[in-house]
């Protein structure tokens, strides 16, 4: 009988290595490598015989007919923008974000909006009592929504559950680290656990037609916990985002197979829960009745959503010597390392002596490289101490040759500045003319722009 293999798999990323050691060579970390039990390899599974036990798959064309999916709308419309449009009937979703951040308050409403439609919802808890989930529908005040609710970790009872009877449309499961199959040997939030119990409950949503809602944890650096093949098997990936010190919270959709990517809904956390921001660029930008220097307002894209957010800089010159400094919240650092290069080597601005402070307000974290001229911008104006207009934006993406790129989407951006009472437009030169009651200034290099700051 041939002997069992030892493997050790990383608990951070998956990788399965056949001698413990105590970094993992793959992602780096350490002592995360933990033994679990490994098959035997026999001469069949080591070549496969082409020849006999398959059967014949099936092909179809491209121009095959085909139906749009089943979706099953919330009503909550944030979250469904962030869906593409509701959940899809027999899908797997996956939402991940830090502890306390409002998951499952926010799943707790979509099941009792659902549920309260006629449509039957479990929610399966494995980190809290259905008492304790039950005085969080009180204080929600969704006390009278027949949501079914148990606590339960083992993977075969939540499914001998599920599977007696008419099957339910949805099932939230919280969390997906807290399950246990009893398939594979290892305890609950190992890797192979977590594979192993989400591959099962996304089986019973393709046979049976329920969509499965997963509740992910996050690692300290924001990632979700456990290997990335985990987010590969199911169909939507939903993240969590925002500050516990702030009142707004972000679902950014990161991948979704039935829509688009780089959605986002935003929510307000309140009393009574979370409530949805039908104006989302209110909460980023500030009050400014009198000219500040190191201000500008940038809107950014998320994915069909133009959001208006103000960009702060503060400059602070030191003494002779000292070592700047430059702090970052919201915004890429290497990025704005970048932009201060191009203003010193091409426009003849001087930042080396000064420190750099720079943030988005709100604190919302900006990924859109059209943000390039606003942070020039903002860095060009609290560096003179000149003020840039606040009835004006601006976007585009900043060259290393100190060109001012085009980016997409721009006749969205400024219409939605048009909504909010913005005037003017500071722009790439790619030809967007006048629209939406907006006055564009056009730039093909960052020297026009800076001198056009500047007044020269």
């Amino acid at each position: 009988m041939a002997k069992p293999q030892k493997r050790y798999v990383c608990q951070s990323c998956g990788s399965v290595s056949h001698r413990w050691q105590g970094q993992c060579g793959d992602c780096g970390e350490w002592n995360t490598l933990v033994e679990e039990a490994g098959g035997v390899v026999t001469p069949f599974q080591a070549k496969h015989n082409l020849q006999s036990g398959g059967r014949a798959v099936a092909l179809v064309g491209l121009d095959a007919e085909l139906s749009l999916p089943d979706r099953m709308a919330t009503g909550i419309a944030e979250l469904d923008r962030a869906l593409g449009g509701g959940f899809v009937v027999g899908s797997a979703t996956l939402i991940g974000g830090d502890p306390g951040i409002g998951k499952s308050t926010l799943l707790l409403q979509a099941a009792a909006r659902l549920a309260s439609a006629g449509r039957p919802v479990a929610y399966v808890s494995g980190e809290e009592a259905a008492d304790q989930v039950r005085l969080r529908a009180r204080r929600l005040g969704l006390g009278a929504s027949p949501v079914r609710l148990a606590a339960a970790t083992s993977v075969r009872d939540i499914l001998t559950t599920l599977g007696d009877g008419q099957p339910p449309a949805m099932v939230v499961i919280d969390s997906i680290q807290t399950m246990h199959s009893d398939l594979i040997e290892g305890a609950p939030g190992t890797v192979s656990q977590v594979r192993a119990s989400a591959g099962e409950l996304i089986r019973f949503a393709k046979e049976r037609g329920t969509a499965v809602v997963l509740v992910g944890h996050v690692t300290k650096d924001g990632s979700l916990a456990g290997p990335r093949v985990l987010e590969h098997m199911v169909d939507t990936v939903l993240a969590f985002e925002g500050e516990r010190s702030h009142q707004y919270r972000i679902l950014r959709a990161i991948k979704n197979r039935f829509g688009g990517t780089d959605e986002i809904g935003v929510f307000a956390m309140d009393d009574s829960g979370l409530s949805e921001i039908a104006n989302p660029s209110a909460l980023f930008l500030t009050s400014r009745e009198e000219g500040v220097s190191g201000a500008t307002v940038f809107p950014a894209l998320e994915g069909t959503r133009p959001v208006l957010v103000e960009v702060q800089a503060l400059t602070v010159r030191l003494a002779s010597g000292a070592t700047p400094r430059r702090a970052v919240v919201g915004w890429d650092s290497g990025r704005l390392a970048m932009i201060l290069a191009v203003l010193e080597a091409r426009c003849g601005l001087t930042f080396s002596s000064a420190e750099v402070y720079l943030a988005m307000a709100g604190g919302y974290r900006v990924q859109d490289p059209a943000a390039d001229l606003a942070v020039a911008a903002a860095l060009v104006s609290a560096l003179s101490e000149r003020p840039v207009a606040a009835d004006t934006v601006a976007f585009g993406e900043i060259a290393l040759s100190g060109e001012i790129r085009p980016v997409a989407h721009a006749a969205l951006r400024m219409k939605e500045a048009a909504k909010l009472g913005f005037a003017r437009a500071l722009t790439p030169a790619n030809g967007v003319g006048e629209g939406n009651g907006i006055s564009v200034q056009s730039f093909r290099t960052l020297g026009a722009f800076v001198d056009h700051l500047l007044g020269r």
